[in-house]
C-alpha cells in the first residue's frame, strides 16, 4: 500500500468491500439553479462535464473522485435551465461500495430528466462501471475498458511480523466479534465466513444493478465473473453502447439536443 495516501484513504482499502480492480487495490497510486456552477464539473455547450475519475471514494475529492462532488454536480446539472445535457467523463478502476450504488441509483432514476451519457475517456471499471451503466448511452475508446463488476476485499494479518519484531499487540474486547478481522490477528474461519457473506451479497446487488440498467439478464452479468472488457468486446457484451474517441462521443451528445 503506498505510503502517500492520506491515512483516512489508506484505512478505507482495507478489511472492506471494495468495487476496484484488484492491482489498484494492492496499491491505489498504480448556485440558484438557473445557470450551472459547480466546481466538480465544467459547462462546455450546453453539457456539464463531470469527471469520474481516480480512484472514487465516499466524501472525499481530494484523491480521484468523490461521490458526494459528484452527486453535488449531477443535482446541480439536472437543476440548471443552460444545462442540455450531461457527461460522465469516466477513467477509473473503481472505488469504495460505500456511496457507489445510491449514486447509481440516483443516476438511474433521473433518466429521461436530460441526455446523460458516460463517455469513456480511457476506462470504467467495478464502481466507475456500475456509475457509467445507470446513464442512457456508453461509449468506450478502442483501447479503453470495462466491466469487472464484482466485489473484492482484503485482510491483512500483521500478527506473524509482529511476532518477529518482538511486538505483542494485546486486544481487549467486550463482544466476541469486535475487532474481528482486525490486522493484529489471523483471520478466523468464522470471521472469514462472514466477510465472503458481505461480499457475496453486495457482488450480487452490483449484478443485479447492472443487469437492470443495462437491459441484460443477471445471470449473463454473474456469469462474466468481474471480467474486464477492452473496446468493442465490452460492446458485444452488452457493457457499452459504442467504441468512439471521447471528442467523438461527445459530438454524439451534442446531436442529441442539437
Amino acid at each position: 500500500m503506498s505510503t502517500l495516501l492520506p491515512p483516512r484513504l489508506t484505512a478505507s482499502l482495507y478489511n472492506r468491500p471494495l468495487a476496484l480492480l484488484p492491482n489498484w487495490a494492492w496499491d491505489p497510486m498504480h448556485e440558484d439553479g438557473s445557470g450551472f456552477s459547480d466546481r466538480a464539473a465544467e459547462l462546455v455547450d450546453g453539457v456539464a462535464i463531470i469527471p469520474v475519475q481516480g480512484v472514487l471514494f465516499n466524501g472525499c475529492s481530494y484523491w480521484g473522485s468523490g461521490y458526494g462532488d459528484i452527486r453535488r454536480a449531477f443535482l446541480a446539472a439536472l437543476d440548471a435551465s443552460d444545462v442540455q445535457a450531461i457527461a460522465l467523463l469516466c477513467d477509473s478502476p473503481g472505488g469504495t461500495v460505500e456511496g457507489c450504488f445510491d449514486l447509481a441509483e440516483l443516476i438511474y432514476q433521473a433518466r429521461g430528466a436530460k441526455p446523460t451519457h458516460a463517455i469513456l475517456a480511457e476506462s470504467a471499471y467495478s464502481a466507475a462501471y456500475a456509475l457509467a451503466s445507470a446513464c442512457d448511452r456508453i461509449s468506450v475508446p478502442r483501447t479503453g475498458g470495462t466491466g469487472s463488476v464484482g466485489v473484492i476485499a482484503m485482510h491483512a494479518d500483521l500478527s506473524g511480523m509482529l511476532d518477529e519484531a518482538g511486538v505483542k499487540v494485546t486486544i481487549i474486547r467486550y463482544g466476541e466479534r469486535k475487532a474481528e478481522g482486525g490486522p493484529y490477528e489471523p483471520l478466523s474461519d468464522a470471521a472469514l465466513a462472514r466477510m465472503q457473506a458481505d461480499v457475496d451479497t453486495l457482488g450480487e446487488l452490483f449484478v443485479d444493478t447492472v443487469a437492470r440498467n443495462r437491459g441484460l439478464k443477471a445471470s449473463a452479468v454473474r456469469a462474466q465473473q468481474a471480467g474486464t472488457f477492452l473496446g468493442a468486446a465490452g460492446v458485444e457484451a452488452g457493457l457499452a453502447d459504442a467504441v468512439a474517441a471521447p471528442d467523438a462521443a461527445f459530438r454524439a451528445l451534442l446531436g442529441t439536443f442539437d
